[in-house]
């Protein structure tokens, strides 16, 4: 009995062995066979470095040599959580050489934290130096990598015309990047941007690297640099000009271009408010728009150039033949009467084009035609966007020639109910001083790296030549004896129209009272320039002028650019 008790104590033994024996090796084989990858993949991913090599990003230069937008060097600060030792102190030096508050002391501290992780960004671009006392601390698990941190040397001189970037997340690429937000740096971000690297290798528990470790190492390709057509000192003369002048009118803003009317190059370009993008702390709405682009307008008398240039084009008028001018004129149930109230008078077409008659320019633009104004009006491109190389230029409003009324003909004579933008005007007035070619307004010049000039489309908008030295001729009188008399330089024949423009409301409808669009447009007739000016200033309460912004403007041209009469 003894013996039977024995024996089966001894095959329970065996029995629990053998099931022991039988989950051991079932476990060996599911961890060394089914579970081998992953153990392997996890085991890789802890001894493998994954970084993106950022290319640094192109310079911005004026036509000068003048920097006005660089990628200098700064430091990335990234961590092996695994390898931290104290996470306190490791903190406390974080905070101690690269700054910041309570939030950024907690983002330090979750950077440095996580089981598992073996990668962690701690603060990117940062500065070299700070990122220098921290490396001299010698922290375990801290590492750095080199990189690069936009700057705008010039703040908001040209802010507006370069624009901005942001810096734009990838996950999935475990990189952040910059990207044109806005302005040049938007326009050009593809040629700006280069293409990142990316180094990949394993390293061992302490951090060194394995023998053969290395996966992938691609370097970066840097972007290119471009050179653009501002002059930063005119540019900055401009913008201090418009501001000054503005603010003195009580207008809510303005904008200011100075082309070259013979190539398109934009030596200066502005707009109120100003943007700064060295500091985005605080931005004003509208201010990174660059208004001469994006900015829509009624254009007033300023476009009486256009009707008169359309009016001598078609040979139905010289400018000293006489037009009787009523007080006012009818049509459609509408009055057309002139700015300052006065009795019938004629008028020669100079003086038409002098004294900004309304009337005149009516009953000039309908004797005329109507359709050789609307084909005119095409002609010379203000059915089209420039085609300035800028984000958001904006196409303003024509009616088809076939809904113009008697009435609409005459509005659109001296400026109203038809909407443009300031590199139009720019862009027709340019044609005036060069041989009735129309230039594209532009601003790149050059990528120096390449060598490569871009080029721009030109138009011949002129069909009668010989209306060239006249409407030139008219628009002198303009200044010498009419509305533009503030806009005189001593030393030079300065041309240009102005106007009074009033202002459409369009979530009410008609027009609104005691407020107007002022503008100038002209040039330094002949001079060593075809430099071409445009000055307008928006919502100034009552009426004003802004030709002594342009006098200003261009007063700094001449001497910047020793322009000398002809």
């Amino acid at each position: 009995m003894r013996f039977e008790n024995d024996s089966n104590r001894t095959a329970w033994i065996l029995l629990v062995f053998v099931i022991c024996a039988l989950v051991l090796v079932g476990r060996l084989f599911f961890c060394s066979v089914i579970q081998a990858p992953e153990y392997s993949a996890i085991a890789e991913d802890i001894r493998k470095v994954d970084l993106v090599d950022e290319p640094r990003r192109g310079t911005i230069y004026d036509r000068n040599g003048n920097v006005l937008a660089i990628s200098v060097d700064a430091t990335t600060v990234y961590a092996n959580p695994s390898e931290i030792k104290d996470i306190d102190a490791t903190v406390a030096a974080l905070v101690e050489c690269l700054g910041g508050d309570e939030d950024a002391e907690e983002a330090y501290r979750a950077s440095l934290m996580g089981p598992g992780i073996n990668f962690s960004y701690v603060k990117r671009k940062a500065d070299v130096d700070n990122a220098q006392k921290l490396k001299e601390k010698n922290l375990p698990g801290i590492y750095f990598l080199e990189d690069t941190r936009r700057e705008y040397p010039y703040g908001q001189v040209a802010g507006q015309i370069i624009g901005c970037c942001s810096i734009e997340a990838d996950p999935e690429a475990n990189r952040e990047y910059y990207k044109g937000l806005c302005g040049l740096e938007q326009q050009y971000d593809s040629i700006l941007s280069g293409t990142p690297g990316r180094y990949a290798a394993e390293r061992g528990a302490d951090g060194t690297p394995i023998a053969g470790g290395v996966k992938e190492d691609t370097p970066a390709v840097d972007g290119q640099d471009i050179v653009i057509s501002i002059d930063v000192e005119l540019q900055q003369a401009a913008e201090e000009r418009l501001l000054a002048g503005v603010e003195q009118m009580g207008g809510s803003s303005g904008t200011a271009v100075v082309m070259d009317g013979a190539t398109g190059e934009l030596y200066a370009c502005a707009s109120l408010p100003l943007f700064n993008p060295a500091d985005r702390s605080e931005i004003e709405e509208g201010a990174t728009q660059l208004k001469a682009a994006s900015y829509l307008f009624e254009p007033g008398s300023v476009f009486k150039t256009v009707s008169m240039m359309s009016a001598l084009e078609s040979g139905a008028y010289g400018p000293d033949d006489q037009v009787f001018c009523p007080a006012t004129i009818e049509a459609d149930g509408y009055q057309v009467s002139d700015a300052h109230e006065r009795g019938d008078a004629t008028f020669t077409v100079r003086q038409i084009l002098d004294q900004s008659s309304n009337v005149g320019i009516s009953l000039i633009t309908e004797k005329a035609g109507f359709d050789t104004l609307n084909d005119s009006i095409r002609r010379y491109g203000f059915d089209k966007l420039t085609g300035v190389d800028y984000p958001g230029e904006q196409l303003g409003y024509l009616l088809d020639f076939d809904q113009w009324s008697h009435i609409a003909g005459w509005n659109i004579a001296f400026g109203q109910g038809i909407s443009v933008n300031a590199l139009q005007v720019t862009r027709f007035f340019g044609a005036l001083v060069n041989e009735g070619t129309a230039c594209t307004p532009h601003f790149l010049v050059s990528l120096p790296q390449s060598g490569e000039q871009p080029q721009y489309a030109t138009e011949d908008i002129v069909e009668n030549d010989e209306a060239l030295p006249t409407i030139q001729s008219m628009l002198q009188t303009v200044v010498s004896d009419g509305t533009g008399k503030m806009a005189a330089i001593d030393g030079f024949e300065v041309a240009g129209k102005t106007s009074t423009a009033e202002i459409y409301d369009e979530e009410n409808g008609g027009y609104r009272k005691g407020v107007y669009t002022l503008c100038f447009s002209g040039f330094l007739a002949n001079s060593s320039s075809q430099l071409v000016c445009f000055v307008s200033a928006n919502e100034v309460p009552g009426e004003g002028t802004v030709t002594h912004i342009f006098r200003d403007i261009m007063t700094t041209a001449i001497d910047r650019f020793n322009i000398t009469p002809e």
